[in-house]
């Protein structure tokens, strides 16, 4: 039996790559290089294509259309007592042509200082995606939270 083979089936490298239809890099959706295992969002621009329709790799949207990072927000925890800023961060994709709002996982890879510039870039959204982000499991992050972010970035204690 080979090393890959006694692998999980999930993260057996895959074909799967793809070009940033925003910045046109080439990545790839081997789960082992980016730590997440249905990728749709570019690790360098962060901007993502509106795939997923259900849930996280169902791959069923029919829009197909570019989503840009408008936000980073905290998974909740489902603990009744565990406080906000214990949740893992997350980015916020809004679809450019339908307005669909997901919130997807950081990988391994994408690159830290985009991700603090989208902290700063959309400090206040304009007012319909506001609307479409103030649900119950999103609440988006501001510079207020700066430290916060740099330590789930780079691993200091917030």
């Amino acid at each position: 039996m080979t090393r890959l083979a006694s692998l999980p089936a999930a993260w057996q490298p895959q074909a799967a790559e793809f070009r940033c239809l925003h910045c046109g890099t080439l990545i790839t959706g081997n789960p082992r290089i980016s730590g997440v295992l249905h990728r749709n969002h570019c690790p360098l621009c962060l901007w993502s294509r509106h795939m997923d329709l259900h849930r996280p790799g169902d791959r069923l949207a029919a829009c197909r259309s570019l989503m840009s990072p408008v936000g980073l927000t905290l998974k909740l925890s489902r603990k009744k007592y565990n406080p906000f800023t214990q949740g893992e961060l997350m980015l916020v994709h809004r679809c450019i042509d339908c307005g669909k709002i997901s919130i997807n996982r950081i990988a391994a890879d994408d690159d830290p200082q985009h991700i603090l510039n989208v902290l700063h870039q959309f400090p206040h959204p304009d007012p319909v995606a506001h609307q479409q982000l103030t649900q119950p499991d999103i609440q988006i992050l501001g510079s207020a939270e700066q430290v916060l972010v740099q330590a789930r970035l780079f691993g200091s204690r917030a």
